[in-house]
């Protein structure tokens, strides 16, 4: 399944929570345009099974099973990774949901959410940018929300998380520019993923009516695959019914 000889030709991605969901969808829809592989969650036999689809239609694939909620260890391990074989795009896609109204968010649940969905992605900027600047090129993406600009109520603390994943992709975007390096917030509304089905998300929803993954994941491929001196910094892809 690994390997280290990576065709220069093609381009590199590191995916964060590649296992389902968007981050599913991605891997799969990038290795679809030839684009190689390097998958990072939680789960190993899940990245297995995403690597064995993505492998299928002809790409190198890494797997990488790793939890990102150990932020003090994430920028070690993207440094790794990038060093495995150099990463052109990196998909900041990893996060997690979590539904309370902000008088009645704990404390510890505030700051794990923050550590997750922000710091983590910092962390892995920091640990990818070095070679980026190095080699004067690089994509990176980050999955924010709809929560990302604007607010629900009972969603304080995702909401914030968000709102500050937006703020730092946008001052990336500022100091990169001159490295060569894209930065792209994806802003999707509700899409059907096991989000919805976490311990730490109460609601009643129609999944039926919100984005899939792969409708995501062709939104992220798309800001990829144009030129090199073109970039979308922000991209809000909304269900036909509205933000949910």
């Amino acid at each position: 399944m690994v390997s280290k000889d990576f065709t220069r030709i093609r381009q590199r991605a590191l995916i964060t929570g590649a296992s389902s969901g968007i981050g599913k969808a991605t891997a799969i829809a990038f290795a679809k345009a030839g684009i190689h592989v390097a998958l990072m969650g939680r789960s190993e036999s899940k990245l297995k099974s995403v690597a064995q689809e993505a492998e299928s239609l002809g790409v190198e694939v890494q797997i990488y099973p790793f939890d990102l909620a150990a932020v003090d260890q994430v920028r070690v391990k993207v440094e790794t990774i990038d060093q495995d074989g150099p990463i052109d795009i990196l998909v900041n896609n990893a996060g997690m949901g979590y539904t309370a109204e902000l008088i009645s968010t704990p404390l510890s649940d505030w700051q794990s959410i923050l550590s997750l969905n922000l710091t983590s992605v910092f962390q892995c900027v920091q640990g990818i940018l070095p070679g980026m600047r190095i080699r004067q090129q690089g994509t990176i993406i980050n999955v924010v929300s709809i929560a990302g600009r604007q607010t629900f109520a009972g969603w304080g603390a995702y909401c914030v998380s968000k709102f500050g994943l937006m703020g730092l992709s946008k001052t990336l975007a500022a100091e990169e520019r001159t490295h060569g390096i894209r930065v792209v917030a994806v802003c999707p509304g509700a899409v059907n993923t096991p989000l919805w089905d976490a311990e730490t998300v109460q609601g009643d929803f129609d999944r039926s009516a919100m984005l899939s993954p792969e409708a995501v994941a062709q939104s992220i491929l798309h800001t990829v695959l144009l030129p090199e001196q073109a970039v979308v910094e922000e991209l809000v892809l909304m269900p036909r019914g509205g933000a949910l």
